[in-house]
């Protein structure tokens, strides 16, 4: 009987240390499991988070592009109205002039043309620098136009990736929260 018992007794050790064996790597499994789904969180939680800041992105994009685009028209108007009254006063002066230069005093008409000649120079000067600014107002237009454009479609872009993020961010959190036994806070968190 004695050896019957020791007989059990050395059948049933191995038994017993294979149990705790097999229950600690369960365990270990659980454990790696867990971490495996915490960095999967922490990973969607982080695509979401870039993805927020390229939205924000875009929409500082359209921002810019807008006001742009609003500065130019308000230069193209101001170009506008400042060329009108270059061509006006210089119609008007031309005019005084050239009067002048069909004078019967040879001194006098001289002097008209040459002034005639100074006021066609400063004319074209003043023409040229009013080109120049309508050039940069065209440029800043086009900048803002881009801007826009880019702006729009980054944006588009952004709240695509952001929804579907979204979704693998809860996708993954309640893997997690099934995993860790978390379930009943997550389902009261998204009731409130």
């Amino acid at each position: 009987m004695r050896v019957l018992k020791s007989f059990k007794i050395l059948v049933m050790l191995p038994i017993f240390l294979l149990a705790t064996v097999v229950t600690r790597a369960q365990t270990d499994k659980k454990a790696d499991e867990l971490k495996k789904l915490e960095t999967s969180v922490a990973t969607a939680k982080a695509k979401v988070a870039l993805n927020e800041k390229q939205l924000n992105v875009a929409d500082s994009l359209i921002t810019a592009g807008t006001q742009l685009i609003a500065e130019s028209k308000t230069e193209n108007k101001a170009i506008e109205a400042d060329r009108k009254k270059l061509d006006k006063d210089n119609a008007t002066k031309q005019k005084s002039l050239s009067k002048l230069t069909t004078s019967k005093d040879k001194e006098e008409a001289g002097k008209a043309r040459a002034d005639l000649k100074a006021q066609d120079m400063q004319y074209r000067s003043d023409s040229k620098a009013l080109s120049i600014r309508l050039k940069d107002a065209t440029k800043m237009m086009s900048t803002g136009n881009a801007n826009l454009t880019k702006g729009k479609a980054t944006k588009k872009n952004a709240q695509d990736a952001l929804k579907i993020s979204r979704a693998t961010l809860a996708n993954v959190q309640a893997k997690y929260d099934a995993a860790s036994g978390d379930k009943i806070v997550t389902k009261d968190k998204k009731k409130k």
